[in-house]
């Protein structure tokens, strides 16, 4: 077998099985090849939602407020042991209470440069009482909002957010009207 690339991504089929890997500086492209990766809706313990917004450094979407944080799970990763990984590496801090609330989102959006994400992207929240130290090759600025306010933002300027942010929002919100609007009891939801 050949070596793994340290950093790469899980590419899948349209049955979300696991078909290859490819190194992830080369995926994302023109072409990009369907691919496994995660989104992160990052809450402090009293229901505040972390936005960030992407580096211009960032290939795709560069300087786009988006979730807390999104990645991609390394070839035999789970994706608490992902989510845990890219929390430290793009905000310097530690979660807990990781919790899955849309399993089977799927996306495929183009940026205005013609770079393509294409991406089975499972959906997550998580809790942290820390306060972001963010990586400025990741994130370029961020701000904490009440989820009534980022729900204002997502309705009147969707453009504002990016595109992943835009479809997935409705069923974050779904989860914490599910939950009593309560961060803690999102994350606990999931384990009844």
């Amino acid at each position: 077998m050949d070596a793994v690339p340290e950093d790469h991504v899980v590419l899948v089929d349209e049955s979300r099985r696991a078909v290859g890997l490819a190194p992830r500086a080369t995926v994302h492209s023109r072409d990009t090849p369907l691919h496994l990766a995660f989104s992160c809706y990052l809450f402090r313990p009293n229901g505040d939602l972390l936005l960030t917004r992407r580096a211009l450094a960032k290939v795709a979407w560069p300087g786009v407020w988006t979730n807390s944080f999104c990645g991609h799970p390394r070839l035999d990763e789970s994706f608490e042991q992902t989510i845990e990984r890219y929390a430290v590496h793009e905000l310097g801090l530690n979660v807990v209470r990781i919790h899955q609330v849309l399993p089977d989102f799927r996306y495929r959006a183009e940026d205005a440069s013609g770079i393509v994400e294409n991406e089975v992207c499972p959906v997550f929240t998580a809790v942290t009482a820390e306060e972001p130290r963010p990586n400025p090759d990741e994130v370029m600025d961020q701000h904490w909002a009440s989820v009534a306010e980022v729900e204002s933002l997502v309705q009147a300027a969707p453009w504002a957010v990016s595109p992943w942010m835009q479809l997935q929002w409705p069923g974050v919100l779904d989860a914490l009207r599910n939950a009593g609007g309560r961060t803690s009891g999102l994350a606990e939801a999931g384990r009844a």
